[in-house]
């Protein structure tokens, strides 16, 4: 079986998932999948094998060597950012037809909008933090967010992963600063409330037909909060299983099944909460969590003592079993 190993993309994000890809190609069952490492950038789509690239044909996704077509029975898609995992790739794949792993395009799009995410969420009475949606050009006023969150809060981008853009905001002397570096990532952006309490990531997947929970890690950053040089420079402690009593764990757990099932997810899944008083509060969700040796979902899938190659043959089960929205 031919399986195309999708990962870069077009954001800042490119070079983890290039990471990412990686370990899907060195854990992929060699003697059941013939793996192709493709690269989904800017500027080119390419096959790379032994440091030659093989020009992606975009009406197909095939590509040409010795000149023979060589075509794809699945992708697997660990692209992180866009256009991976905003749902441009997976609606692109449902066009031609060819299966793909995680989830479709529409709960790709949803969950890479954090918004959008947040108000499908409270319709089913997840707890999350207060927040302020706003779009560049607004005018802004940092009294009256602050009267309405209180201090510390912090600014997102509304589409971005990697805690890219994210800052927190201690003094309204920050905001400026912060609404600069989000609005570089996305032109909308979320304000929301400070939670101080325990932060934790839980990996969540369909395996085997039930949906089920790698592991609860805890999040100990040495900056103020879990961002892009805490997640992936070495300025944090990730702790698994958390340091969690066994009741606030089921609760985690029955939470992070909640959120999945609620979105309509299906695939690899990492859900972030900062457990505030007893209670887990949603931050985010990731549809293609890092894979990179320092990301979370894999030390996870260690501690539930699934072989990564298992999980990835679940991927590709799944894939294939999926019809196409139009076809059904």
């Amino acid at each position: 079986m031919n399986v195309a190993v999708v990962m870069g993309g077009y954001s800042d994000e490119s070079v983890i998932s290039l990471r990412s890809g990686q370990l899907i190609l060195n854990h992929l069952d060699k003697i059941k999948y013939r793996a192709f490492e493709i690269h989904i950038l800017k500027n080119e789509w390419y096959c790379l094998i032994d440091a030659i690239k093989y020009p992606i044909n975009k009406a197909d996704f095939t590509f040409e060597k010795d000149n023979q077509t060589v075509k794809f029975d699945v992708a697997v898609n660990i692209v992180h950012g866009t256009p991976g995992e905003d749902g441009h790739l997976q609606a692109y794949w449902e066009l031609i037809d060819l299966p793909y792993s995680g989830c479709n395009y529409y709960q790709s799009s949803l969950t890479f909008n954090k918004r959008d995410t947040l108000s499908v969420l409270s319709k089913f009475n997840i707890p999350k933090a207060n927040s302020i949606y706003i779009t560049k050009g607004e005018n802004i006023n940092g009294n009256n967010i602050a009267a309405e969150l209180g201090l510390p809060f912090f600014v997102k981008p509304n589409q971005s992963g990697s805690s890219l853009g994210v800052s927190m905001v201690s003094t309204l002397d920050d905001l400026p600063k912060a609404l600069d570096f989000a609005f570089a990532e996305d032109n909308d952006i979320l304000i929301e409330s400070y939670l101080n309490g325990t932060e934790v990531s839980v990996g969540v997947l369909n395996y085997k037909g039930e949906t089920k929970v790698l592991g609860i890690t805890e999040i100990v950053s040495q900056n103020a909060f879990f961002d892009y040089e805490a997640k992936y420079l070495g300025k944090s402690n990730e702790i698994t299983p958390a340091r969690i009593s066994s009741n606030l764990e089921e609760l985690v757990i029955e939470t992070a099944k909640k959120v999945y099932e609620s979105l309509g997810m299906t695939g690899f899944s990492r859900t972030d909460f900062i457990i505030m008083n007893g209670i887990p509060y949603f931050i985010e969700i990731n549809t293609n969590p890092g894979l990179s040796p320092q990301s979370i979902f894999p030390q996870q899938a260690a501690h539930a003592k699934i072989a990564f190659s298992d999980l990835l043959d679940n991927e590709i089960t799944l894939a294939l079993q999926r019809k196409p929205i139009w076809k059904k």
